[in-house]
């Protein structure tokens, strides 16, 4: 099982359409072009977010939000090539992207970033820090973001909130139209009163889990990086994504997805065990997003 509620088709008032369905779209000067379907485009005007990852994980990071006639990619660390083919397999045509929204600087969240924008003349939204810290800053479009304050992207409300790692400025995000909300968190080293009070009320939520602690202390990496992946500007172990869990109200969330897990240091198997014995839920009903394929559609 991944995740509460993946989404293999969308139905309209006309019966259900795939999402790889392909539809007409006039573009000034281009004639009709023919692009995916777009799932959103379904629900305009309702408050359904959607979302998909691209992939999670140390060699790369990236995740589609949609709503209405929104869709925003989070983050970008994969190459042009391998961005296409897995967007292409979720339906979505880069052309059809409203913009780039990126937590940090590190190469596996913001390596592919400059390269997508320009091919794609695509706008990017990140914090002062951010953009400075930038290994490819030629981009586009630029519009740096206040990690304390909240913005519209589209038919996106996007809240970002700072959290504590080794990055310039780096924040997450909780996303929002009307009453549905999606919270994601990783890439951060210690959980504070900050980040609970902005994830309690989502619905939805990716969660890092990046180690077990054990793994970690036996595992291939020297002293010095062992230390910085478990320090409080770190990553996220299990036990402490598991005691988050238990400060938010999880009576309320929908969908739970386990992100950026270590293939070094954890394993898909340890990190359901532990945050599942902390909700007292099923082992198999967190969904647990892999680094080497997409995951499917899921809804707010």
């Amino acid at each position: 099982m991944l995740g509460k509620r993946p989404l293999e088709h969308f139905k309209t008032a006309n019966g259900t359409i795939a999402p790889t369905q392909s539809v007409d779209r006039w573009d000034e000067g281009k004639g009709a072009r023919r692009y995916p379907f777009q799932p959103w485009g379904v629900y305009q005007g309702g408050s359904i977010v959607r979302f998909a990852s691209l992939g999670s994980g140390s060699a790369g990071n990236a995740t589609l939000i949609a709503a209405a006639d929104t869709c925003l990619l989070l983050d970008c660390g994969f190459t042009i090539k391998e961005t296409v083919r897995r967007l292409a397999n979720l339906g979505v045509s880069p052309e059809s992207l409203t913009g780039i929204a990126v937590t940090h600087e590190h190469a596996d969240h913001a390596g592919g970033v400059g390269p997508l924008a320009r091919r794609f003349d695509l706008p990017v939204w990140a914090t002062y820090g951010t953009l400075a810290m930038l290994r490819d800053s030629d981009l586009p479009r630029i519009t740096p973001i206040h990690a304390h304050r909240s913005l519209q992207i589209g038919d996106l409300e996007v809240h970002p909130f700072p959290v504590p790692h080794d990055a310039a400025e780096p924040c997450q995000f909780v996303f929002a139209c009307r009453d549905a909300r999606l919270g994601v968190l990783t890439d951060t080293g210690s959980i504070t009163a900050h980040i609970v009070s902005h994830l309690r009320g989502c619905r939805s939520l990716i969660l890092e889990c990046n180690h077990d602690a054990d793994m970690l202390r036996a595992g291939p990496y020297p002293p010095a990086v062992q230390a910085r992946v478990a320090s409080p500007y770190g990553h996220l172990g299990n036990h402490q994504a598991a005691e988050l869990l238990q400060k938010l109200a999880t009576d309320e969330l929908d969908t739970l997805l386990l992100a950026h897990i270590s293939g070094n240091n954890n394993t898909p198997e340890e990190a359901l065990r532990c945050v599942s014995a902390a909700l007292g839920c099923a082992p198999d009903w967190p969904g647990v997003l892999r680094q080497e394929s997409e995951s499917d559609w899921f809804e707010v």
